[in-house]
């Protein structure tokens, strides 16, 4: 995996914006010829579009040289449904929500056809959190644990898989299952909760748990949404004025230290020693050198010891080398 980056593909489900074909097929060209080889999909990314999208170009490489992931929990029907919300312009079909082991085990062979490929080599359990169910999601926890983390556990057992875990925009399902004495997964996806704009939450306690337990975290969302490069979305909505705020301030240091914040945030994520990748998500070609060359620019150290006196990063967070 080339400088700990991979390659999150939620925008070729067409989040946010209706994007060609062409231009969503070159977006994992230009990955690919930039040296990635690490890809995470979902069923749920436009309603199987993502993954239908991705496998057309991994289908052409060598299974052998990249690693794969995606993710269960939705199960795509063919029955039409008007979508409205993140992916309103990807496939206009129904998406249901089901944990259970059967589902798991339907889910994965949907994707594997979608992807046009024959394995796996890592699963996560698709959003088993407050932020999509509110208090819901406790017995769709339960659920997953008596049906997705058993037939996880199951297949990485048998060497199918390499590893499994939660795949979720907050910290507290990835912390309970690492708390879980049966069934515990050993690498998890975490999205928008170990980025340079918040961290406080994960760094007391999914980070320790994870090392605890000498399991993994592949961080999501580096960027939240976009907000940290000064776009309209933070975690999927809105972003609130403390967090303008917040981004004013890191934008403010940033600048006097000529400092890209798009390098600080991938650096500053990959810093931990229990994350394995970060995958920025894109859907545009140019962006992937641009991820790439960020994870490599040089930082002063300077920068990273102004952002702890100010308290614009947590004196807990391991810095970059």
């Amino acid at each position: 995996m080339k400088n700990k980056i991979g390659f999150g593909t939620a925008p070729l489900g067409n989040m946010f914006r209706d994007i060609p074909q062409d231009e969503a097929l070159a977006t994992v060209e230009a990955a690919w010829s930039e040296g990635v080889r690490y890809f995470d999909a979902a069923p749920f990314y436009g309603a199987g579009l993502a993954e239908e999208r991705l496998g057309e170009v991994l289908s052409q490489k060598s299974r052998d040289e990249f690693i794969l992931s995606t993710k269960v929990g939705r199960l795509v029907q063919e029955e039409p449904e008007q979508k409205s919300g993140l992916f309103e312009f990807g496939h206009q079909k129904k998406v249901i929500t089901d944990y259970s082991a059967d589902a798991t085990k339907r889910s994965i062979e949907d994707s594997l056809r979608r992807l046009q490929t024959d394995r796996l080599d890592f699963v996560f359990i698709h959003d088993t959190s407050r932020d999509f169910y509110g208090d819901e999601w406790v017995s769709l926890f339960d659920q997953a644990r008596r049906g997705a983390f058993t037939v996880l556990s199951q297949l990485k057992e048998e060497g199918v898989i390499k590893g499994w875990g939660l795949g979720v925009n907050t910290t507290e399902p990835i912390e309970l299952a690492l708390d879980m004495e049966e069934a515990t997964p050993n690498i998890s996806l975490s999205a928008t909760q170990y980025t340079l704009l918040q961290h406080e939450r994960a760094l007391q306690r999914m980070m320790p748990r994870s090392e605890a337990q000498e399991a993994k975290i592949v961080v999501g969302g580096p960027f939240n949404s976009g907000a940290l490069l000064g776009g309209d979305h933070f975690d999927y909505g809105e972003v609130p004025a403390e967090i303008k705020d917040r981004v004013a301030a890191l934008n403010e240091v940033a600048e006097r230290y000529d400092v890209s914040l798009k390098a600080a945030a991938l650096q500053f994520s990959t810093a931990h020693p229990a994350v394995a990748a970060v995958i920025p998500g894109s859907s545009r070609p140019e962006r992937i050198r641009e991820d790439l060359e960020s994870i490599g620019a040089e930082i002063p150290t300077a920068f990273w010891q102004e952002l702890r006196e100010r308290e614009l990063i947590s004196a807990e967070a391991p810095l970059p080398a």
